[in-house]
């Protein structure tokens, strides 16, 4: 049974390590924001351009998932 789902574990597992990942990058960004007292318009750009990364990411796996659901 592990072997024969060892490939959508491994799948299963990265995705949350990157997801993971985009979460300790969001808290070292909002750290330094704090820090160096950026302006508004600037911490508005420095988290659209990562929610829209995030947003990628999201959509490669969503796209992903429904071409694999259709070859099968």
């Amino acid at each position: 049974m592990f072997a024969e789902n060892l490939e959508q574990i491994e799948s299963l597992m990265t995705n949350f390590a990157i997801a993971a990942l985009f979460l300790l990058i969001g808290l070292a960004i909002q750290d330094v924001l704090k820090k160096g007292n950026v302006p508004k318009f600037g911490r508005i750009a420095v988290w659209l351009v990562l929610f829209l990364g995030m947003l990628g990411f999201i959509a490669k796996g969503i796209i992903q998932f429904v071409l694999e659901a259709q070859l099968q």
